[in-house]
């Protein structure tokens, strides 16, 4: 926001030196970029932060340099004579998209006389860096810079049918705006239309066919209140920005809007003539009320460490245009303006009585009292999780949250719907909101290849994008792993997570179909009957996919599995007293008897004994084992908690064991 020097001080008194009103300014928010003479005044360059929309106008600057430096702040009165007819039997406004436009107003001058702005006008204008162009699109643009509230002035005769209709774009429909380009108007564009035709893009600029000239002699003033975002997708969409759509993508103060369109016809009235219209068309619902903060006063010395005298924060909070409702001795409460958006709690109100009071009055080592706060239990069992795969070797990466088609649609395991799409691409091509982490870490793995780290294991907890219809997505917290070593070893980093979370949890694996994996090294991870996540190998065609020359291994699970059976308390349990005995079992089982059955089968077989089962290898031979068998070769590990256990034991249970499985998938002890 650049700040005219003579302009400003009409509305404040600036008897400071220009060097401290860039000081404290900075140390108020407004941080202080450039400041550079144009012919004979100054252009103060101020950096103006999103939530100060307030500041992107000279009364609004006026306003903190007469809080800073409390002195009076003068606004104009915007006092108009209203000598015409009434304004509703000169124009009509409706609105069809109240979810784009929430407020209209217009009001008409008829006489008006176009011609050059005076010296003056045309000299404030150049130093904020806006070219003159004639005396009443000059107001416009005045007021703007003024207050901060964008206004359009249309030449009123070439509105067909005397109508505005605020609306959305029909199929295909353009415009020829003032910078005399044409522009296709997408879908959930703000029009303002006349009867037939668009005459403007609402909240960004102006059309060609309704621009002042010459030849107007009637005009309409608009002053509205536009939807931010759908402004900001516009100015986007049709790469077409202007200081009117900077300021509506912000918000504007709607309460401010009167007070432009009157002083708006203030000025015309002086400098181009005219007769204005009698009363205001104005369409859309009023603006809510402000909810009341309540202040409490102790929170001041302990959030700032400095105690502020009570006088002095009643004295800031007003001066900044809060309403005080209610003073008492622990407290005060107040309703704060329409233009401070951005105060909506307790500690917003202490942070301005600090920008005000000073924050180089608060000593650096003031004692402040802090206490840590308690972290949810998503962090406590992402932090474990990032330790458990470190110490596996996993690196964590960071990739984007957008992708383009092809990416999105290599792996999809949580939904069958397409992914939602993004008007503007974060990069090229990437305009669709991910559906799974791991086509982005497959591509993070390809790239550490191709720079030669071969070896690059990695590990993501990042958000995926499940689209729900109309409803915004489901943002599912999610754990992807991307590997180069294999099925079993994969499954085994799961394992260490879970047995790191809560070692009672049992995983369970069933068979699973995908594109991108080896169909026979795939499967889906269930946590008592809920679907934890998927994994598997991938196959030769998504490895060509993602052009990786070595075998990777790819493993997704869901973080709200995880921090349903997470046990996050430690908890104690004495260490063993009496040794361990182990036994190896090999049994020779059907193709499609699955391990986890078997080993299911063991665990429960060996019941109040059991403490370990290790899997060690899978043998096939049809000559020694027989056609469509194999064995599965496991070291069993046993223990009794108050004694030894003798060898005899040990194999009284291996051999029940072994009949268990027996009996339940056809298992023989091989010798």
């Amino acid at each position: 926001m650049i700040v005219s020097w003579n302009w400003l001080k009409q509305y404040v008194d600036l008897d400071m030196p220009l060097a401290e009103l860039e000081q404290r300014l900075m140390m108020a928010g407004l941080n202080h970029e450039d400041t550079e003479e144009i012919d004979g005044d100054l252009a103060v360059d101020l950096e103006v932060t999103s939530n100060r929309p307030d500041c992107l106008g000279h009364l609004g600057v006026a306003r903190e340099v007469a809080v800073l430096w409390d002195k009076a702040l003068k606004i104009p009165p915007a006092e108009v004579q209203e000598k015409g007819p009434p304004v509703e039997e000169q124009v009509r406004v409706r609105i069809d998209c109240l979810e784009l436009c929430f407020r209209y107003t217009a009001r008409v001058i008829r006489g008006v006389k176009i011609a050059p702005s005076p010296g003056w006008m045309a000299r404030r204008l150049e130093t904020v860096g806006i070219t003159p162009i004639n005396n009443v699109v000059d107001i416009s643009n005045y007021v703007l810079m003024e207050c901060g509230q964008p206004l359009h002035t249309f030449d009123f005769g070439r509105l067909e049918g005397s109508q505005i209709i605020v609306r959305e774009p029909k199929l295909g429909e353009t415009i020829e705006a003032i910078d005399h380009k044409n522009y296709v108007l997408p879908p959930g564009t703000c029009v303002i239309a006349d009867t037939n035709n668009p005459v403007a893009i609402g909240g960004v600029m102006g059309g060609a066919a309704t621009e002042i000239s010459r030849t107007t002699r009637d005009i309409l003033i608009e002053a509205a209140e536009f939807e931010p975002v759908a402004i900001r997708t516009a100015a986007r969409t049709l790469n077409l920005h202007s200081d009117s759509s900077y300021r509506f993508e912000r918000r504007i103060d709607a309460e401010n809007i009167d007070w432009a369109s009157r002083r708006c016809c203030e000025l015309i009235l002086e400098l181009a003539g005219g007769q204005l219209c009698q009363g205001v068309v104005d369409v859309g619902p009023a603006p809510p009320k402000r909810k009341p903060i309540t202040l409490r006063l102790d929170r001041i010395p302990r959030i700032l460490g400095i105690d502020v005298p009570v006088e002095k924060v009643r004295k800031i909070l007003t001066a900044l245009g809060n309403e005080e409702l209610r003073a008492e001795a622990d407290r005060v409460e107040v309703i704060p303006p329409s233009w401070r958006r951005d105060l909506s709690r307790e500690i917003d109100l202490i942070e301005e009585v600090a920008r005000i009071h000073g924050y180089d009055a608060i000593p650096q080592d003031v004692g402040v009292p802090m206490v840590a706060s308690t972290r949810r239990p998503e962090d406590r069992v992402a932090q474990k999780v990032r330790g458990v795969l470190t110490s596996l070797g996993y690196d964590e990466a960071i990739t984007l949250s957008v992708v383009d088609e092809a990416t999105s649609q290599a792996f999809s395991p949580w939904t069958e719907a397409e992914p939602l799409a993004s008007i503007a691409p974060v990069i090229r091509g990437a305009d669709r909101l991910r559906l799974s982490l791991i086509p982005s870490l497959l591509a993070a793995r390809r790239t550490n290849q191709s720079l030669g780290n071969a070896d690059a294991e990695l590990f993501e907890i990042a958000r995926v994008y499940l689209p729900r219809g109309k409803k915004l997505p489901e943002e599912q917290l999610t754990l992807g792993l991307v590997c180069g070593a294999g099925f079993t070893e994969v499954k085994g980093a799961v394992e260490t997570i879970l047995a790191a979370l809560d070692p009672a949890a049992k995983l369970e694996a069933m068979p699973v179909q995908f594109d991108l994996l080896d169909s026979d090294r795939a499967c889906r991870l269930t946590l008592d009957g809920n679907v934890l996540g998927y994994l598997g190998e991938v196959g030769p065609e998504g490895l060509k996919q993602f052009e990786l020359r070595q075998p990777a291994t790819i493993a997704e699970l869901r973080m709200d599995e995880l921090i349903r059976v997470a046990k996050l308390v430690p908890q104690y349990q004495t260490l063993p007293t009496y040794p361990a005995v182990t036994r190896d079992l090999n049994l020779v089982v059907d193709e499609t008897v699955r391990w986890a059955d078997v080993a299911s089968t063991v665990c429960a077989g060996a019941q109040a004994y059991f403490e370990d089962l290790a899997y060690v290898d899978t043998y096939r031979d049809e000559k020694r084992l027989g056609k469509g068998k194999k064995s599965l070769l496991m070291t069993l590990t046993l223990r009794w908690s108050d004694g030894t256990m003798t060898n005899q034991e040990a194999d009284r249970i291996r051999d029940e064991v072994v009949a268990a499985c027996g009996q339940a998938h056809g298992a023989e002890l091989r010798a």
